[in-house]
């Protein structure tokens, strides 16, 4: 399991990587200088702060690395603090094929699915998306990796991928969600708002991280 220590000190190493301090990473990522700084990681009640994965993504693109360097970052300590999550292309999860690569429950399952190593989660059943083309143009550029968490609960404003009985899985936001249907706002190339009944909904997963 990746822990608060581990994290912050791959952070600190990736800022050492491309030669600036914790505050020049942060700045060089468009964050508040001080975002990264020993400082901010406790709280004043003594609790641990973790960064955001919005920060983390801001800090690998500032300096141009990728997240399979930065799970070497964070395992230097020769602790196994990686998984590897199967990855599929978006575009492909939209094809009426591939309700076979996941399991009723939505955990992926059979044969098209790549590799993708990323920090231990609290999920072993936590897969990627790779965003291909521009489908989803307006949250997420080509190339961008979506974390999924079939384990992970879903609140309302949550990014998640959702599956129906007529086999189509799509990647949306969950706006409302009642006893008995879920709302949900589209951030894919369908212009309207879906109205979906509970009892047509197969699986509701949260997008726990996206590599922006």
């Amino acid at each position: 399991m990746l822990t608060h220590a581990q994290l912050w000190t791959a952070l600190d190493r990736l800022a050492a990587r491309a030669g600036l301090s914790p505050s020049g990473l942060a700045k060089a990522a468009g964050l508040d200088p001080t975002s990264f700084n020993k400082s901010k990681r406790i709280t004043r009640l003594g609790r641990e702060r973790w960064p955001s994965t919005e920060s983390v993504a801001k800090a690998l693109s500032a300096t141009n690395t990728g997240i399979d360097v930065f799970v070497q970052l964070i395992g230097e300590t020769g602790e196994t603090v990686s998984q590897v999550l199967p990855r599929i292309a978006y575009a492909e999860i939209g094809k009426p094929q591939s309700s076979s690569k996941f399991d009723d429950a939505g955990i992926p399952v059979g044969k098209g699915w790549d590799e993708l190593p990323f920090p231990a989660l609290d999920d072993e059943n936590a897969y990627a998306i790779e965003v291909s083309g521009d489908a989803l143009g307006t949250a997420y550029r080509e190339g961008t990796m979506l974390i999924v968490s079939p384990n992970a609960s879903v609140r309302r404003g949550d990014r998640v991928v959702v599956k129906t009985k007529d086999g189509t899985v799509t990647v949306s936001e969950l706006k409302r969600r009642t006893s008995k249907l879920i709302e949900l706002r589209p951030i894919d190339a369908e212009p309207t708002e879906r109205t979906v009944a509970l009892r047509d909904v197969l699986w509701m997963q949260r997008i726990i991280w996206a590599s922006q």
